[in-house]
């Protein structure tokens, strides 16, 4: 099994810069990120299609921005920034189009998650992401990053535009309201 080349990301950014290397370095950056990013976004939108579209629409967006990223942001930070907005304009939009009922608007998602053959959870994967569901978009983002990406507030403070103190309560409190629910449905 032949293992990556190492992603040096100043490296990526010189090829990024240069006209001619430009297709190049973001080739890199689609082959480092593709699968984290991937991963966030169906953490969020839970179908294995949904996630593999929004991807593609958030590489999309990066590719034609590419001009407008000079390096001051790490690359990945700007990735995820793309693509969470991507993630929050396709539940705006999914919401607006389904005629989800209004008590209960995570009904159809979680029946389209226990529907998904791609789902390879078992009951508690399941019930966690029951949980997520009950969460707002934001605050499931921010829970999403620091639990499975294991990601430092600081550099999620970049991709939100939120203070670390903001970041550090909205955390805790979707962790609470997880517990909570978890010990009502266990």
């Amino acid at each position: 099994m032949s293992q990556k080349p190492s992603f040096n990301e100043q490296k990526v950014i010189s090829l990024l810069q240069d006209k001619e290397s430009v297709r190049k370095g973001f080739e890199m950056i689609v082959c480092e990120y593709s699968e984290q990013l991937y991963w966030q976004i169906r953490r969020l939108v839970l179908s294995h299609d949904d996630a593999n579209d929004i991807l593609q629409n958030a590489f999309i967006k990066a590719w034609l921005n590419i001009d407008y990223f000079r390096g001051d942001a790490k690359i990945s930070t700007w990735l995820y920034r793309i693509a969470l907005n991507e993630c929050l304009t396709f539940l705006s939009k999914q919401r607006a189009t389904n005629n989800v009922p209004i008590d209960d608007p995570e009904a159809s998602i979680i029946q389209k998650l226990e529907s998904d053959t791609y789902f390879s959870g078992d009951k508690a994967d399941l019930l966690l992401q029951k949980a997520l569901l009950t969460l707002p978009e934001k605050q499931r983002m921010v829970f999403n990053l620091k639990y499975y990406q294991e990601m430092k507030y600081e550099e999620m403070s970049e991709i939100f535009g939120t203070s670390v103190g903001a970041l550090k309560s909205s955390y805790h409190h979707a962790v609470k309201k997880i517990e909570k629910f978890v010990e009502e449905h266990d």
